[in-house]
């Protein structure tokens, strides 16, 4: 025992290390993404940047947590990792827009082995009385990369060089390197399965067409333009060409059969709805504090700083709670409070005092952050060691899913409703107004620009954007209230004794 409880100590930092890298690197591009797109341009774009690491981080997934199942779970963790700082690595060094979000997609691929991995390697290594306090600890430390990545955004993006928010993953993604292949020996028992190719091939390009067809749409196409009816097209196809696939496949992707236990199924959809939801908080928060009152990326990583606490808070509690009460009951109370949070933030307008943002922020997070780790325990609780990496990268593809499709979805609608309310206020104006390049970051996300813009324009353009942001929010209680509905779906399992005594001697064995 002396000599197992250092390993695990060992093990342990190193996986939190890997899902803290790979979860931060979401929130502090967020806090640096203004000024990123003031350097490079491409405010049309800014969106892919996000949208990129998502769809490829969704797509690696799946073909990851099969291959954890079928060879082995550090091997891909270390080639995830090592993926993921290759990307990091070029991002530092993207020249414009394009380039970043080809970039951010290659860092995206190696994110997609670490959080499902990660989780797998826990639920693995630690009985069952301990699993309620380690899921805590692991979903905490999405909060505490969401204090940390804003915070460090802000700082680099205000006094180095936005190029170092990518740079500062080299180090900790190194460190998470050493300790797992030095100090982390696993279960040599896995099980040959096939890796659905035909899955992966038919879900990806579905996902990647609807997204295009959602972006291009209304922007540099209409909207029954051949090209997006084309696209709209293509995905239904690809979709439904999936579905089948997926019902022949001898191991699919997605498998069917795992959504026959209800609490898989309802946990699945819970995590696809929060997560829709929860981007929408992280990335346009920031842009309300920089574009509405003209805060620096220092002023909005701290204004993300009270959210990201109350996440870690809640995370932790909900971990403890899952081995009191049933998954259901803990998300109940959670989602509850989390529904209330997105509806105050409807609310805010250009008179919100950053006091009153602070509190919708800290109810935000304590409602977001039970998800986290619930939601991870509940999905594999009744899978064995042999599919707990498909049903956990299953689970965290989902909650990605709808991260990708929720911030491409309301991307379009703050777009949308931003220009139309800037159309209204110039409307007969003079010329010189008509012509300025309103949307251009430059001019209004800039602190040094937006002292060059006269008053009452720069008045009209603020009042623009809070409304298109605050309605944005209200767009997106629609998935708020459907995750909190299909909470009701949840059994009334809690986390037991549901490890075999030689399947966890066979695992603690290897860890000493």
């Amino acid at each position: 025992m002396e000599r197992k409880e250092p390993r695990i100590g060992w093990i342990v930092v190193g996986l939190l290390l890997g899902i803290f890298v790979a979860s931060m690197d979401n929130t502090i591009v967020a806090t640096a993404m203004a000024t990123i797109v003031a350097d490079l341009g491409g405010l049309d774009k800014f969106v892919w940047v996000t949208s990129a690491y998502m769809v490829a981080e969704m797509a690696g997934m799946p073909i990851f947590g099969k291959l954890s199942d079928m060879y082995g779970r550090k091997r891909f963790f270390i080639f995830g990792l090592i993926v993921f700082l290759i990307g990091s690595m070029l991002c530092g060094i993207a020249q414009n827009i394009v380039q970043l979000s080809i970039f951010r997609a290659i860092q995206g691929i190696g994110g997609g082995a670490l959080v499902p991995i990660a989780f797998t390697i826990m639920f693995d290594i630690f009985p069952p009385e301990q699993r309620g306090k380690m899921g805590g600890l692991f979903g905490a430390v999405f909060g505490l990369s969401s204090i940390f990545g804003p915070l460090l955004g802000a700082y680099i993006t205000d006094y180095l060089n936005w190029r170092w928010v990518f740079y500062i993953n080299i180090p900790l993604g190194f460190l998470s390197f050493l300790l797992l292949a030095f100090f982390y020996r696993e279960s040599p028992k896995h099980t040959k399965q096939k890796i659905d190719w035909l899955g992966v091939m038919t879900l990806v390009p579905a996902i990647v067409c609807l997204m295009f067809a959602l972006e291009l749409g209304g922007n540099k196409y209409e909207w029954d333009s051949h090209i997006i009816i084309s696209l709209f097209s293509a995905f239904a196809v690809l979709f439904l060409l999936f579905l089948y696939v997926e019902a022949k496949a001898q191991e699919p992707i997605v498998s069917y059969h795992m959504f026959r236990k209800r609490l898989f199924a309802a946990s699945n959809l819970v995590g696809f709805f929060s997560g829709a939801t929860f981007i929408v908080a992280t990335v346009y928060i920031p842009l309300f504090i920089q574009g509405v009152t003209g805060g620096s990326a220092t002023n909005s990583g701290l204004i993300l700083l009270p959210m990201m606490l109350a996440t870690t808070v809640s995370a932790q509690l909900g971990g403890f709670l899952a081995s009191k009460m049933s998954y259901r009951n803990v998300m109940i109370i959670f989602t509850a409070v989390f529904v209330i949070g997105m509806f105050l933030l409807s609310t805010i307008t250009t008179e919100t005092s950053r006091l009153t943002v602070t509190w919708y922020m800290i109810i935000t997070g304590l409602g977001i952050g039970a998800s986290f780790s619930v939601l991870g325990m509940a999905a594999i609780h009744h899978f064995q060691e042999t599919e707990r990496g498909a049903a956990s990268s299953t689970s965290s593809f989902l909650r990605s899913l709808g991260m990708t499709i929720g911030i491409t979805i309301f991307g379009i609608i703050q777009r949308n409703l931003f220009t139309d309310r800037l159309t209204d206020v110039f409307k007969g104006m003079s010329h010189g107004v008509q012509s300025m390049n309103v949307q251009d970051p430059r001019a209004i996300l800039s602190p040094e620009a937006r002292a060059h813009i006269p008053a009452p324009v720069l008045e009209k353009i603020t009042a623009a954007l809070s409304s298109s942001i605050a309605h944005t929010f209200m767009w997106s209680l629609i998935p708020a209230l459907l995750t909190f509905l299909f909470v009701f779906f949840m059994t009334n399992d809690r986390l037991t004794m549901t490890y075999t005594t030689q399947s966890f001697k066979a695992n603690e064995e290897n860890v000493n």
